[in-house]
C-alpha cells in the first residue's frame, strides 16, 4: 500500500558523488515538465481534490512547489555569496491559503517553476566541488544545511509532490 503522505519515501541525505550529482541535476532539470505532465487534462474539480485526507489539493501542490523552489534557489545563492547566512523559514501551510494560491491559474506557477529551475540549474552546474559544502543556517531546525543537502532535498521534493498528484490520479481513475 502506498504511503499517501510520502509516496516515494522520506528524503535521505546522500554522500557526494558524481553519479548522484548527475541524477539530482537531471531531477531539477525535468521537474517542471514532470509536474506539468502530472496535471495535464485535470479540470477544476480534479484540481480541488486533496491527495490524501487533510492534505492539499493539486492546485495547492503546484503553487507550493513553485513557492518552495523559489525559496530553495534563494537559499542556494545565499550559501554561495555569504558565510552561513541565517535563512528565513516560512509557514507553507499558511502560504497555500493566500489569495494568489487560491485565484491565480496553476499555469502561472508552472511557468515560474520552468524559469526558476532554468536559473537554478545554471547555478548548480557551475558549482565547484568544494562549494557543495557551503551552508545556510536554518533557525527552525537549528541546523546548517549545505548546498549539497539542499540540492538533494529539492530533487526529492519535486518528485515527492509530483507523486502525490500521480497517485491521486491513479486512485481516482483520472
Amino acid at each position: 500500500m502506498i504511503n499517501l503522505s510520502f509516496p516515494i519515501g522520506k528524503y535521505i541525505e546522500q554522500p557526494f558523488s558524481e553519479s548522484q550529482l548527475k541524477e539530482w541535476l537531471l531531477d531539477i532539470d525535468t521537474l517542471p515538465k514532470a509536474l506539468e505532465f502530472a496535471i495535464t487534462n485535470l479540470d477544476a474539480v480534479h484540481l480541488e481534490a486533496p491527495y490524501r485526507p487533510g492534505g492539499w489539493n493539486s492546485r495547492q501542490v503546484v503553487h507550493h512547489v513553485a513557492d518552495s523552489h523559489m525559496n530553495a534557489f534563494i537559499r542556494i545563492k545565499l550559501a554561495l555569496t555569504e558565510d552561513n547566512p541565517t535563512i528565513k523559514p516560512y509557514d507553507q501551510d499558511a502560504w497555500v491559503l493566500i489569495s494568489d494560491t487560491q485565484n491565480v491559474p496553476i499555469n502561472v506557477s508552472l511557468t515560474l517553476l520552468y524559469a526558476v529551475h532554468t536559473r537554478m540549474l545554471a547555478v548548480l552546474q557551475s558549482i565547484k566541488e568544494n562549494e557543495w559544502q557551503r551552508t545556510v543556517e536554518h533557525p527552525e531546525y537549528k541546523t546548517k544545511m549545505s548546498i549539497w543537502y539542499i540540492l538533494g532535498l529539492y530533487a526529492w521534493h519535486g518528485k515527492h509532490h509530483t507523486a502525490h498528484i500521480i497517485n491521486l490520479r491513479e486512485r481516482m481513475g483520472w
